[in-house]
C-alpha cells in the first residue's frame, strides 16, 4: 500500500472540491484548478477529507495512487495559500524589469531578453532589493516551470557566482586559475 496515497487530503475552510468522471475540480479563495484522474484510481470526498484509492493492485495503479493524491493536495494548497518562488539576480549590470505583462531581463547578453508573463502568474520585484524577483501563482507546476526557465537563461557560474539563482540555493564556488596554480606549485 502506498504510504502517500493512503493519507487523506484535508480540505481547509473555503475550499470546495467537485469530483466528476475523469477529473477533480478544486475551488478556493485564490482560484480554481482541475486535476485529471487516471483510470487506475478513484477519488471520494468524505466531509472535509478527500481519499484516493486504487482500483486494483497492478503496477500502474500502485504507481499512480500516490501521484494523484499529491496532485490533489498541491491543488488544494494552491487555491488556499498559493505557491511562491524567489529568484536572486547577481552580477554587475544584471537586472530585471516588469513592464506590463512582460519581464525584461538584462543578463549580460548582447540584447535584453523579453519573456511574456502568463495570466495565472503574478510576478513582482522586492521593494527593498530590486534584484529579487518574486513569482506567485496557484499552480505549483507552473510557478516552478517559470522560475526554472528564468534561471536557465543565466544559471549561476561557480567562479564569481554571477547569474540567476533561487533564494535558498547554495552555489559551490571554485578557485580561479590563479588560485589553483599557487596551490599546485
Amino acid at each position: 500500500m502506498s504510504r502517500i496515497g493512503a493519507k487523506p487530503v484535508a480540505l481547509p475552510s473555503g475550499v470546495s472540491i467537485d469530483v466528476r468522471e475523469g477529473a477533480v475540480r478544486v475551488k478556493g479563495p485564490k482560484g480554481e484548478i482541475t486535476v485529471t484522474i487516471l483510470p487506475e484510481v478513484s477519488v471520494a470526498v468524505d466531509g472535509s477529507k478527500v481519499k484516493v484509492t486504487r482500483k486494483d493492485d497492478s503496477n500502474a495503479a500502485r504507481a499512480r495512487h500516490g501521484l494523484i493524491r499529491v496532485l490533489i493536495a498541491n491543488a488544494v494548497q494552491g487555491v488556499s495559500q498559493g505557491y511562491e518562488k524567489k529568484l536572486e539576480i547577481i552580477g554587475v549590470g544584471f537586472k530585471a524589469q516588469i513592464k506590463g505583462k512582460t519581464l525584461v531581463l538584462n543578463l549580460g547578453h548582447s540584447h535584453p531578453i523579453s519573456l511574456p508573463i502568463p495570466d495565472d502568474i503574478e510576478m513582482k520585484q522586492d521593494e527593498k532589493n530590486k534584484n529579487i524577483l518574486i513569482i506567485r501563482g496557484i499552480s505549483k507546476q507552473l510557478v516552478g516551470q517559470i522560475a526554472a526557465e528564468i534561471r536557465e537563461l543565466r544559471p549561476p557560474e561557480p567562479y564569481k557566482g554571477k547569474g540567476v539563482r533561487y533564494m535558498d540555493e547554495q552555489v559551490r564556488r571554485k578557485p580561479g586559475k590563479a588560485a589553483a596554480s599557487k596551490t599546485s606549485a
